[in-house]
């Protein structure tokens, strides 16, 4: 008689139901629906429900529900073509202060919900979204290198007593250096050689002795893969900081990156975020001059107006305290009196801000709240409150509302982009597109899985039954598991559910030919289907691991589809080992397990 620990059997029973629980919201669909959000960090009060439900009344158009929470309303409707009349009416009505996108908005009952089960996310290409092309301003970082050059290089002659007669900033990133003589020029050029990040170059033109200084092309090749590394990495932080699944951040070419951001259609909200370079800079009021004499026209030496929230002037001196750069933490938080603050953390030496704010206690210092988008830079004063004791590394902002620190929170978090960033290109893909892509790919896994359970009945007998059992449960584990840890499904995700059904019924093949195989041998049955799981199993465990390894591999150095594959691949493959050995062993057993037989069927 065979012999099969009963814990299994639970462990088994344990692992399917809540296998079936997790994958089961992938069952219920999604509704069409419009997303409505403040810009700006505006928050959308409840009395923006009524007034969408009166725009969609006097368009004729019947929502299934609109639900106002945490801040945002939710407009579910009947199908996609009233989603996008829906969504033009809606922005149309609210004017420009509101986010209105396409969204899908999941069917999953409450009771699921409960439990933590939601259906698993969609890639670009199955649920639709925005897809941008951002041009990264490369030669703006060289030109800032430049010019520190431009500003250095006087200084250092002048250090060493020697005396040029002129310099100037030439086209194609050329800074130029004259000379009366060709001694000053040999004793500059010494100088100016131990600079290794300049390439030199030694001339004589309208009588004058020249030197031409510009970055090496290391230097160059540097700055330009630095520059793109940061962006990317700080557009990957805002896209995360957005909540988008599974969004792609990636190079491409010299200096542009690709966005893509599953399940957003409408691209304000995002290229608001993605756009922007927002730091900050920190300055003490000036009470020693009058504010009127500056509106007047009056230029006032070394202080400057800005505007706050309120574009009330505030007169400034431009000694800059602290900038953004010193900044390497930004939470929101609540201050004393219980209103809304941004906890901000400082890294390096702080020490001439401490001293600053030691020695300006009580008086006020401002907050420059500065704004970088589509090559426009505004400034406005966000706080202005007076200085208390001597600040530290941490410290607060106040005086914001909640949705406007929670903007300012993220974006300082994230990072301000080193770069100006200007979308080259902005491509939407349509729900429709990826209802098609769906069903396209839900064909592909029906067809496929068909044709594998027709064989192996056909080919196994009852073994081929019991295969096709473990290969069914198979693939509700791996719907299950996708949906538990939140992986992204996409059209080569679909391709890896296909390429995983082949591999798990491969197992399978394994043992059922052993147990044929010992069979012929004379083996008693029993004894047959003993050996054919026992022996097979190093074989399964070797041709798995190997795949499991190519999976990782992918996973590790691919981007994009390629992960979305590598994922799907690598629970199969883990799911499979579990059905096709633990799965189909147990069946095998409550069928043969508690009586002697003298046949089993195991195919033609």
């Amino acid at each position: 008689m065979s012999h099969f620990p009963r814990w299994k059997y639970y462990l088994l029973a344990v692992v399917l139901s809540l296998g079936l629980i997790y994958a089961l919201p992938n069952v219920f669909g999604e509704d069409p629906a419009v997303q409505v959000q403040g810009l700006n960090g505006q928050t959308l009060s409840p009395t923006i429900k009524d007034k969408v439900e009166e725009l969609l009344k006097k368009a004729d158009i019947s929502a299934k529900s609109i639900v106002w929470q945490t801040g945002e309303l939710l407009v579910r409707l009947r199908d996609p073509e009233s989603q996008l009349k829906a969504k033009e009416i809606i922005k149309e009505g609210l004017g420009g202060s509101y986010s209105v996108a396409l969204n899908l908005a999941p069917l999953t009952p409450a009771w699921l919900e409960a439990l933590g089960a939601k259906p698993m996310k969609l890639g670009l290409d199955l649920r639709g979204g925005v897809h941008f092309l951002m041009e990264v301003d490369v030669n703006s970082i060289i030109t800032r290198r430049l010019e520190g050059y431009y500003s250095e290089i006087p200084k250092n002659l002048r250090a060493a007593k020697i005396q040029y007669t002129r310099i100037e900033r030439k086209p194609n990133q050329i800074i130029q250096l004259e000379f009366a003589n060709e001694g000053e020029q040999d004793k500059a050029y010494s100088l100016l050689r131990d600079q290794r990040e300049l390439s030199l170059v030694k001339a004589q033109e309208n009588n004058q002795f020249v030197i031409q200084a510009s970055l090496t092309p290391d230097v160059i090749r540097e700055i330009r893969n630095d520059t793109i590394e940061q962006t990317t990495t700080i557009l990957r932080n805002r896209v995360n900081e957005l909540g988008v699944a599974e969004a792609i951040v990636q190079r491409q070419g010299l200096n542009r990156v690709v966005v893509q951001l599953p399940g957003i259609q409408d691209t304000a909200y995002a290229k608001e975020i993605l756009g922007k370079t927002a730091t900050l800079k920190f300055l003490m009021q000036d009470t020693e001059h009058d504010i009127q004499q500056a509106l007047s026209g009056r230029v006032i030496a070394g202080s400057k107006i800005y505007l706050d929230r309120a574009r009330i002037p505030v007169l400034l001196k431009e000694q800059i305290i602290l900038t953004g750069e010193s900044i390497t933490g930004a939470t929101t938080g609540m201050d004393r009196d219980n209103r809304p603050a941004v906890n901000i953390r400082l890294g390096g030496d702080v020490s001439a801000f401490v001293k600053m704010t030691r020695e300006n206690v009580g008086k006020r210092m401002a907050v420059v709240y500065i704004e970088s988008k589509d090559n426009q830079i505004t400034e406005s004063v966000i706080s202005l409150a007076t200085i208390q004791g001597p600040l530290g590394n941490q410290f607060q902002i106040n005086g914001l509302s909640l949705p406007e620190s929670r903007n300012l929170a993220l974006l300082l978090r994230a990072g301000a982009l080193p770069a100006a960033v200007s979308i080259v290109e902005e491509r939407i893909v349509g729900p429709s597109m990826g209802k098609e892509n769906i069903q396209m790919g839900m064909i592909s896994v029906v067809v496929g899985l068909a044709l594998v359970l027709l064989f192996m009945a056909l080919y196994y007998s009852v073994f081929g039954i019991i295969a096709n059992l473990a290969l069914v449960a198979n693939l509700v584990l791996l719907l299950a598991m996708m949906s538990l840890i939140g992986a992204t499904l996409t059209l080569p995700g679909i391709a890896g559910i296909v390429l995983t059904l082949g591999m798990a019924v491969d197992a399978n093949v394994l043992i059922f030919e052993r147990i044929r195989e010992e069979l012929r041998l004379g083996v008693s049955p029993q004894a047959s289907v003993h050996r054919g799981f026992e022996y097979a199993f190093a074989t399964i465990i070797d041709s798995n691991l190997t795949t499991l390894i190519v999976g990782v591999i992918l996973f590790a150095v691919g981007t994009g589809p390629v992960k979305g594959f590598a994922v799907t691949l690598c629970i199969g493959i883990l799911t499979s080992l579990l059905t096709a050995t633990v799965g189909t062993r147990a069946l095998v057993n409550l069928l043969y397990g508690g009586r002697m037989t003298k046949r089993i069927r195991v195919g033609i």
